[in-house]
């Protein structure tokens, strides 16, 4: 919908003064926006300033770009990059290249010497030296290490959200796409990968000097830089033909059982997910070959780089012992991924305050791609589980942030990504197709597909083209849910007559930041009876809703608000619908019901509405006569969450007892691997007691087998850990004996790193603690963070308040030198296994102190920290 003034009669002296100021105003706003003038510095990181310039004087760009990888992870990798690119008029090229003085060898433009000017990350080639037209500039240089990801035997790029001028010169923004042609000078007998196939097959691959592999790709489709990718190193290939098109699947599994276990369904799986989205969005897929890289310890789930997706290789190459969680997270990282080749990679956000879109689709399609191919599943449970508690541990904190959010500066792209993007965005667009309706949202999403293919695109342009598919005032809405930050505070009361009966149920709805803002929102209102439950649709616009259709019911044993599924926020349970579910969530029948009534108490819980003995009384309770497997792990996660971070250390081992023996039985009493498999990774969690230790051990010694629960190399190796930090006897020979006999080389290599952080002497802890402050010792992500949770598991907690401060100090070097998930991550993995008024104390006061500390940075350390402040806010005393 188009907004705008109009006037009607003849302009008069007043309204032509009035034109000519407005036509001024308008000249020196344009001039604003358009970014610094020629001359000014391009300053640090990427601003939107410099990318507005940028993209106002450049158009088709084209990198050729050649890397020499030595053999020698240390050894510099050179580059060698032509670009072609067009200019209306002579102006300055300013390229992204960290520390450009130090690694730039020579720069020709057009064939001539040029001294380009270096500050602040950048080389800038002065306008005098370009001209109007096609302009060539070659620039012979030292790629940057920072997101190559050397290993020994291999090598991938990751440059997501601005971080291929990590490696090499670049526009580094989202709206220069641009075609990529890439050769690679590799060591012999390693695999190359990249989003173009390999030029005219493998007959355009040659033999560099020395004996090494030279291998030449075809040219891009257009590309932002973030989706530009290669892979090198030792890697076998496995290769299949789904309806009509080649897939390769590049791995370093070496169990070849796993292989055989995994390729058909990981093929499979992929070819469903590109049919499904080609149908749904009538546009074929538009890169030509589709490769992708199963990567050990890869720093996310997946990396949507066209023609060549990367994915965490633990996440794909499942464990005969795997849960149905983890086949559905197969499944659904697969459909993301997918998905993301139209979203985000066909149409791509103009700026990255809008990533949250390409997430919120991808994860949205992804639903409907995976439903179909788990007909047996709830669905709606699925959907509930894997988005609202996520979301609301964002949410419901002092760092919760927008879904869209203001972005000056590429340079804190990175802080953008979290729950708030993938969890809360799809419950958001959900109610989205819901106000526009199921297919006038799919021809809508066609429409902007088909408009912007190739291109760039905002959350505006989609919401104009939505917009005229609805009366809805789009705009009105999209501020609560997607400009502003937080979820709504929702009770409830319900009044009854003189024969207790219904007379009025009411909803009222607050902002617990007191901005006065509402959440316009469908939700289901379930009433709950002895033997039925009863939901009734509600339309919440205003503070007080009253549920229509309920007068004259029976007064009912609980209220649960957002019982459906379907509400957002934080729901209030009223004492009577409290105690009850307390006592009685068992006998509910329904499974979405019983989902959203423990994720509701969860939420009570943690504001103190519930306490921590009477949740897990219920939980001790319940778990043995839960049916549904979704329900059943949500619920042990709770459990494990309650004991160590609500619990006193003094009341655990009592707890322990109890908690064991009934998690003993439902490992017994489960009839698949998938839910033994869950049973079983809660008792090794939690586990405390002598005769529990005796068992894992034993189990791990192979000495004693769970019927019907194969346990692979991965699961031998947790139960390694968990008996390490439990300080066993026999720890040190477990942990030795672990690593011998670990046969894969990554797993191998990722236990030697983290035992350390294992050892019962805390000097050596400290050690480990002090490696991580270097940056090359943080490069394997995933490694780093999983010493850093045994350093500070609870059961380490009072050595480990040390670390602490230490480790917040560092987060501002970890935004900078990691990837986009690893700030939060670190920060996590920090403060989980605290609950001490001191360490919630340390964290205050760091916040304190830093009162220039960067405002999305400040959000990550209040909702990492979230649960430890409510856990020390409700200790009796410190934790010893």
């Amino acid at each position: 919908m188009e907004h705008g003034l109009h006037s009607s009669g003849p302009a008069g002296p007043l309204s032509r003064d009035f034109d000519m100021v407005a036509a001024m105003m308008s000249l020196l706003l344009a001039a604003a926006l358009a970014g610094p003038a020629a001359g000014d510095p391009p300053g640090r990181g990427i601003s939107e300033a410099l990318a507005r310039e940028r993209t106002s004087a450049i158009a088709a760009v084209r990198y050729e770009l050649t890397f020499t990888i030595p053999t020698d992870r240390t050894a510099q990798v050179l580059g060698r990059e032509v670009l072609r690119l067009s200019l209306k008029a002579p102006h300055r090229i300013v390229l992204d290249f960290l520390s450009a003085r130090d690694r730039v060898r020579d720069v020709h433009v057009g064939g001539r010497d040029v001294a380009p000017l270096f500050g602040d990350d950048h080389l800038t080639i002065p306008a005098e030296a370009t001209r109007a037209g096609e302009n060539e500039i070659a620039v012979e240089f030292i790629a940057g290490d920072e997101a190559l990801n050397r290993n020994d035997d291999f090598l991938y790029t990751l440059f997501v959200p601005a971080r291929a001028h990590f490696a090499f010169p670049v526009f580094d923004q989202p709206d220069i796409k641009a075609r990529y042609t890439l050769t690679l000078d590799v060591p012999a007998g390693w695999e190359a990968v990249a989003n173009g196939p390999v030029r005219n097959g493998s007959g355009d691959e040659g033999t560099a000097a020395g004996g090494r592999r030279l291998v030449r790709f075809a040219e891009t489709q257009p590309l932002p830089t973030y989706l530009f990718s290669f892979v090198a190193g030792k890697f076998s290939v496995e290769t299949a033909t789904r309806n009509g098109r080649q897939l390769r699947m590049f791995h370093r599994e070496t169990d070849q059982s796993k292989v055989a276990r995994n390729r058909d369904a990981i093929f499979d799986l992929h070819a469903a997910a590109l049919a499904w989205l080609e149908e749904y969005t009538a546009i074929p897929y538009a890169f030509g070959k589709f490769d992708f890289v199963l990567i050990p310890s890869f720093q996310f789930g997946g990396m949507e780089h066209a023609g060549a997706i990367l994915y965490n290789a633990a996440g794909l190459m499942l464990d005969e012992s795997a849960t149905q969680n983890q086949l559905l997270n197969r499944a659904s990282v697969i459909s993301h991924e997918t998905a993301h080749m139209w979203f985000g990679d066909l149409v791509t956000m103009r700026w990255f305050n809008d990533v949250w879109m390409k997430e919120v689709f991808a994860n949205v399609m992804a639903e409907k791609i995976v439903n179909p191919s788990f007909p047996a599943l709830n669905h709606e449970l699925r959907f509930f589980l894997g988005n609202y508690p996520a979301a609301y541990a964002v949410d419901r904190t002092a760092g919760a942030n927008p879904i869209r959010q203001s972005l000056a500066n590429l340079d804190e792209a990175g802080q953008l990504y979290g729950a708030i993007i993938y969890q809360k965005a799809p419950v958001v667009m959900r109610q989205l197709e819901m106000i526009v309706g199921e297919q006038p949202f799919r021809d809508g999403l066609r429409a902007y597909l088909r408009r912007y293919a190739f291109g760039n695109a905002t959350w505006s342009d989609l919401i104009r083209i939505l917009d005229a598919r609805t009366p809805r005032n789009l705009a009105r809405w999209s501020r609560a849910w997607v400009e502003e930050r937080g979820r709504p505070d929702v009770s409830t009361a319900v009044r009854l007559n003189s024969a207790g009966r219904v007379s009025r149920l009411t909803l009222t709805m607050s902002d617990p930041l007191a901005r006065g803002l509402m959440w316009p929102q469908r939700v289901q209102v379930t009433l709950g009876y002895a033997d039925s439950t009863k939901s009734v649709p509600v339309n919440m616009t205003g503070v007080t809703t009253v549920v229509p259709g309920v007068a004259g019911m029976p007064a009912p044993l609980f209220v649960l608000p957002g019982g459906g599924g379907l509400g957002y926020g934080l729901f209030r349970l009223d004492d009577t619908s409290r105690h009850y579910l307390l006592d009685h969530l068992e006998a509910i029948a329904d499974p979405l019901t019983r989902g959203v009534a423990w994720v509701t108490l969860w939420d009570n819980l943690l504001e103190s509405h519930v306490s921590p003995g009477a949740f897990l009384d219920l939980a001790l309770r319940a778990l043995p006569m839960e049916t549904d497997e979704q329900n059943t792990q949500r619920v042990l996660g709770y459990l494990t969450r309650a004991f160590w971070r609500f619990l006193p250390a003094a009341e655990r081992p009592a707890r322990a007892a109890a908690i064991e023996p009934m998690l003993r039985a439902g490992l017994d009493r489960a009839d698949t691997s998938s839910r033994k498999s869950a049973w079983f990774s809660a008792f090794r969690d939690v586990v405390l007691t002598p005769d529990g230790l005796a068992w894992i051990e034993r189990v791990w010694r192979r000495e004693e087998t769970i019927p019907g629960l194969t346990l692979a190399e991965p699961d031998e190796i947790a139960m390694a850990l968990e008996l390490a930090v439990r300080d066993v006897p026999s720890a040190p020979r477990i942990l030795q004996t672990q690593l011998e006999r670990t046969g894969n080389p990554d797993r191998k290599a990722r236990l030697a790193f983290v035992m350390p952080a294992m050892s019962s002497d805390p000097a050596v802890r400290e050690a480990a603690f002090d490696r991580l402050r270097l940056v090359e010792n943080r490069r394997r992500e995933p490694w780093a963070l999983e010493a850093m949770q045994y350093l500070n598991h609870p059961l380490r907690e009072a050595h480990a308040r040390r670390f602490v401060g230490p480790g917040l100090e560092l987060l501002r070097e970890i935004q900078r030198t990691g990837d986009i998930f690893f700030p939060t991550r670190w920060t996590e993995s920090l403060l989980a296994g605290h609950r001490s008024r001191e360490v919630a104390a340390t964290v205050e006061d760091f916040l304190a102190k830093e009162l220039q500390y960067p405002r999305r940075l400040r959000w990550t350390v209040l909702s990492a920290s979230d649960e430890l402040f409510r856990a020390a806010r409700d200790a009796s005393s410190p934790a010893p």
